[in-house]
């Protein structure tokens, strides 16, 4: 929790209602073709489409069904080189915008998803940048638009892997709350509740900095206040505005102090078993907050992570008082609240956590969680979210 950092974002960032009027004219000063990434339910890409159209952008689609992977970003470097695109716009989820960030950086630098990736892969560094991409997201969760990674499944190995560098932040995010008005209730509250973690996971990270901490502070007061409001009310714009903001903040703090336990089960999980990553972390960070608290209150009550996690406690509850305790208790009964499926519902079995959690404990994201977790504290977690 040093003074030494590095601030690490998109070349741009456009937020606002109304906003996906600009990305037309933004793709057309970067060139004259574009891969489009989207997901499932690609009409939603429509207006999108007619503004490209309309700045005289040529445009290739390419659907994202589920959790992309390394096939997935394979086929996406295929098709942006034979269509010859020069600009690759991420329009959806994290699934898309993740596509579309490897694909603009493995075409520019050659070779194979998996000589980049982290764990399974080489894990070479990027050289060259990737080409340019505009990132727009439809759901307001990963934060994808703002992170310099990216992040993809494999599951012969059955787990997640990021590829990472700078070159895959985006040359413009752009953020336009109306794109996730009605939004699913059970959609908004897995996303919602993937950007409320990586807000608490970068602001008691053992690499918060002072930047760090601001968009963590403003992001969990946003969340707090709206999350739950915009999954009983979808239409309620400035619920939506909240959440938006809360995911681009979290987006912000998690690429420049990284990230910690929920990330690090949640990869190897969702590898393993067909869990959306927002509802799978939406599940673990009431378990994990309360395990970390546990431990450190043990270990170095006196510590600095220990008083952040009472300030958690604080912004979540809106209560002066609040302490670690009470933060995990708001988080637990808003996951309840929400209805978020236990892991069960994704198959999980009790005779699976053993090796889950040893997979876990060999994440990156890991290594920044406030309290060391032990592959035994690792499968507690799970099995309390079974």
């Amino acid at each position: 929790m040093g003074e030494n950092f590095e601030l690490a974002a998109p070349a741009r960032i456009v937020f606002g209602r109304g906003t996906l009027s600009q990305a037309g004219p933004a793709a057309a000063a970067l060139g004259r073709k574009a891969l489009v990434v989207t997901n499932k339910g690609a009409g939603r890409a429509e207006p999108l489409l007619r503004g490209l159209d309309e700045a005289g952008v040529a445009s290739v689609v390419l659907t994202v069904c589920g959790e992309p992977s390394l096939d997935t970003a394979r086929d996406a470097v295929g098709l942006l080189r034979s269509s010859r695109c020069e600009v690759v716009i991420g329009f959806g989820g994290g699934s898309a915008l993740d596509t579309a960030k490897a694909a603009a950086a493995l075409a520019a630098n050659g070779g194979d998803p998996l000589d980049y990736a982290e764990v399974i892969g080489r894990g070479l560094p990027f050289k060259k940048p990737a080409l340019p991409s505009i990132l727009i997201p439809t759901t307001a969760g990963s934060g994808s638009e703002a992170t310099k990674n990216a992040v993809l499944a494999s599951p012969r190995e059955g787990v997640k892997v990021s590829l990472r560098g700078p070159q895959l932040l985006a040359r413009l995010a752009l953020v336009d709350p109306q794109l996730t008005v009605g939004l699913p209730p059970e959609l908004t509250a897995s996303t919602g509740l993937d950007a409320l973690t990586q807000l608490i996971e970068p602001f008691v990270s053992a690499k918060a900095n002072p930047v760090s901490d601001g968009f963590c502070r403003e992001g969990m007061r946003r969340s707090a206040r709206s999350l739950a409001k915009a999954c009983r009310s979808g239409e309620d714009l400035d619920a939506r505005e909240d959440l938006c903001l809360a995911a681009l903040l979290g987006g912000l703090a998690l690429a420049n102090a990284g990230l910690g336990a929920v990330h690090g089960i949640a990869g190897p999980l969702g590898g393993a078993f067909p869990a959306p990553h927002g509802a799978a972390c939406a599940r673990l960070l009431p378990e994990v907050m309360a395990t970390n608290i546990a431990i450190l209150r043990r270990r170095d009550p006196a510590g600095p992570y220990l008083a952040r996690y009472d300030e958690v406690g604080r912004l979540l509850t809106g209560r002066p008082e609040a302490r670690a305790d009470d933060g995990a208790a708001w988080v637990a009964g808003l996951v309840a609240e929400l209805g978020v499926p236990r892991l069960l519902a994704y198959g999980l079995k009790a005779a699976e956590l053993s090796e889950l959690a040893r997979k876990a404990c060999a994440a990156s994201s890991m290594r920044t969680n406030p309290a060391p977790l032990t592959p035994g504290d690792v499968a507690g977690i799970l099995s309390r979210c079974l």
